[in-house]
């Protein structure tokens, strides 16, 4: 009986397997809220690392824009950068909650079973090889009669995966039985393509989905006049981006083009909650650092990932805002659709340092001018007060001192310094040199 037993089985059983509810990673916190913490905990950590840079002017060289060009370039003030990505992430955590909502509630207890199967299909696999060998006016069972004694396994492997002497007990139809079994060489092989090449290929998937998703809808943005100035036209009084400022939109926007696009790869890949942790996580810092303003030569992720500060800053300036719409991980979909700036950007970025710095020189040598004349007139109006007809600057000085409070009262030698420092290596800074 268990011989006939032994030979009605052409594959390997699946082992049986009971489901029951995944453990939380901690006992106080559920994994949705975790899930939905993560980014923003992400965000505003790489954020502050670069805001502590920008305060205390740690690397210089790496700018790409100076001080001067934070403070008369860019159309907003930071408190409303700060209140408009806080809405954009209030936003994102909702979204995340929603999807552990409709999402089946994360079980354990299949990790066997699946790795089984795909043990059985390379099994299945196998199969193929003496076709693939005769076609090649290679002999199979000649190949594999001169490795059994030294080569077993690889000999099974050669004739079709055959494997007579590999045999287990398992219970069939409430008797034990004698059956095939797996290979050692088989289920290592399974339980690595379970385990890392299957969530490679879902992070892979997840990645192409996101950019093709917010390559398609940025420039649709930018294409159409209403979605651009309806929406898009706020991202883009950054003109000098900085960190914390990555997430700044409109929040319709923001949820269309960041949260339904790494929303649709979450789902479309099929990845497990806590993969999608790593999947968000990740995809919010790398936008961070394409908007934090720095290009640092020892990048490990530009080695991956093209898209980087020095490639998207470019698209920020007025010269370049048609072009570079990929983000935030390839660049290739502005190489198939001809939107990657092919130009020289040297002279361009250099212009804006000394426009932006003469305006901010001009501004400090008015005021200094300014303050003996109204000492001398002692006249009690108040310091807010403007002539008739007179119209509101875009930035106070009160917001424009807030902004450049790491300099101080030295502010003017800062930005000369970092003027300095950029000098003579602008191709380098910015990094485009290989990117086009």
């Amino acid at each position: 009986m268990a011989s006939a037993n032994s030979t009605s089985y052409q594959l390997p059983p699946l082992p049986e397997y009971t489901l029951s509810p995944l453990p939380p990673l901690t006992a106080w916190v559920p994994d949705a809220v975790i899930q939905a913490a993560l980014p923003v905990v992400g965000y505003w950590v790489v954020s502050l690392i670069f805001h502590a840079i920008d305060v205390y002017d740690l690397f210089p060289q790496y700018r790409l824009h100076t001080p001067a060009e934070v403070l008369k370039r860019n159309h907003v003030s930071r408190y409303e950068v700060l209140r408009d990505v806080i809405l954009q992430q209030i936003i994102e955590m909702i979204a995340s909650f929603s999807l552990s909502l409709v999402d089946d509630a994360p079980t354990t207890g299949k990790a066997d079973y699946d790795v089984a199967w795909y043990a059985q299909k390379i099994r299945l696999a196998q199969r193929a090889v003496p076709h693939v060998l005769s076609a090649v006016g290679v002999n199979p069972a000649a190949l594999a009669s001169k490795l059994a004694s030294s080569q077993p396994m690889l000999a099974s492997a050669l004739i079709g995966g055959k494997y007579p002497a590999l045999l287990q007990t398992a219970t069939v139809a409430g008797e034990q039985a004698l059956v095939p079994a797996f290979a050692s060489w088989e289920m290592a092989v399974a339980s690595f393509v379970y385990w890392y090449a299957i969530p490679a290929v879902q992070f892979s998937a997840a990645i192409v989905i996101l950019d093709a998703w917010e390559y398609m809808l940025h420039r649709a943005m930018h294409m159409n006049k209403w979605l651009y100035v309806t929406f898009h036209s706020r991202h883009h009084r950054l003109y000098v981006p900085y960190a914390y400022g990555a997430l700044y939109n409109h929040p319709i926007e923001g949820f269309a083009l960041d949260t339904l696009g790494a929303g649709l790869a979450y789902l479309l890949t099929g990845m497990t909650m806590r993969q999608s942790m790593w999947f968000f996580t990740g995809s919010t810092i790398k936008t961070v650092l394409d908007h934090g303003g720095y290009a640092f030569p020892y990048d490990p992720l530009h080695c991956i990932f093209p898209n980087n500060a020095a490639y998207h800053d470019i698209h920020h300036q007025s010269w370049g805002i048609k072009t570079n719409f990929s983000q935030p991980y390839f660049i290739y979909l502005d190489r198939l659709g001809g939107t990657m700036y092919k130009g020289d950007v040297a002279a361009k970025y250099e212009r804006a340092r000394l426009t932006a710095q003469k305006k901010l020189d001009q501004e400090k040598e008015n005021e200094a001018t300014a303050v003996p004349i109204a000492s001398s007139t002692a006249l009690p109006s108040d310091d807010g007060a403007l002539p008739q007809g007179a119209s509101t600057p875009r930035m106070s000085r009160k917001k424009a001192s807030s902004i450049s409070s790491t300099a101080g009262n030295n502010f003017k030698d800062l930005t000369n310094k970092v003027n300095q420092n950029l000098h003579g290596r602008r191709a380098n800074v910015l990094g485009l040199e290989s990117s086009h």
